[in-house]
């Protein structure tokens, strides 16, 4: 299937009293552009992400966003840590002991000592299997979102390239006939100028004519040009750099059929040409 690059993904994952939230946003790149805004208490997931991320896409500019959201509906506790309280009760004991006058420690104190409160947040690496879980959930809707976006683009070129093989199936069989009305304007002009008619000179004339305005190698070009993007769209897979390659080729084809125009019908055909595969260009420009 072919890939575009533009997609988007959000995915919640509710563990009580935090929930994770992660979007991806993606739009086309040359190559892989990975940035990250992840809050500090879970920055070390980040390596992680990223290499979960390279996996799964190969092109485009890709933002991931994961916060942490505090529940409002379920109320952190917090508990004492027993043990230690009875440490500090009975270093307390023992210092009053040796100084009568020391002041016994407050209640703020106790409160404030390191480690003597206990909540229920959860530490990093007991969130770590949620975040992977919601990295992957994430990518895989992010890469269904491109591939959708990507099945449109490819009808998209389809229908530029059909409508390209009806114009290269107009113009192939019209050079032979601007060939033969170019040596009729030809002798009617020579017939009148001259008394008496050189015919080697005038199919001579015709000869370079025909030499100067042949495009049936680029018409061949063009229709092998649009049966190997037809068969890399079917191929699939990462085919963005392929085909922009080809848009330039069938550019440039389209340019040498319009300068070696020797009509206006040919020249529109051209032009009509030029204008499709520009429209094919922008829309490769998303394409993975």
């Amino acid at each position: 299937m072919i890939h575009s690059m533009t997609g988007f993904a959000v995915q919640t994952r509710d563990l009580g009293a935090v929930s994770l939230h992660l979007e991806l946003r993606s739009v086309n790149s040359r190559y892989l552009d990975l940035s990250f805004r992840i809050v500090d208490d879970l920055r070390q997931a980040e390596p992680a992400i990223r290499e979960r991320i390279g996996a799964r896409l190969g092109r485009g500019k890709v933002e991931c966003r994961l916060n942490l959201q505090t529940g409002h509906a379920a109320p952190r506790t917090l508990a004492l840590n027993g043990a230690l309280l009875e440490q500090l009760a009975d270093a307390q004991a023992t210092v009053r002991a040796r100084f009568a006058e020391a002041a016994p420690l407050s209640v703020n104190e106790l409160l404030r000592w390191p480690g003597m409160l206990a909540d229920d947040s959860l530490g990093f690496d007991q969130m770590l299997p949620a975040i992977n879980a919601l990295v992957a959930a994430a990518l895989d809707e992010l890469v269904a979102t491109r591939r959708r976006e990507g099945e449109k683009l490819a009808d998209m070129i389809r229908e530029r390239i059909a409508r390209m093989r009806e114009l290269v199936a107009v113009a192939t069989p019209r050079m032979p006939a601007i060939v033969a009305e170019y040596q009729e304007r030809l002798a009617a002009k020579l017939r009148d100028a001259v008394a008496s008619l050189d015919e080697d000179r005038i199919r001579q004339e015709v000869a370079l004519f025909a030499q100067r305005i042949d495009v049936a190698e680029e018409l061949t070009r063009l229709s092998t040009h649009l049966d190997e993007v037809e068969r890399i769209l079917a191929a699939g897979g990462a085919a963005g750099k392929r085909l922009d390659f080809l848009m330039q080729e069938l550019n440039r084809e389209a340019n040498t059929l319009a300068s070696k125009s020797p009509a206006t019908d040919m020249t529109a055909t051209a032009m009509e040409m030029k204008v499709l595969i520009e429209q094919m260009r922008e829309q490769v420009q998303n394409i993975e």
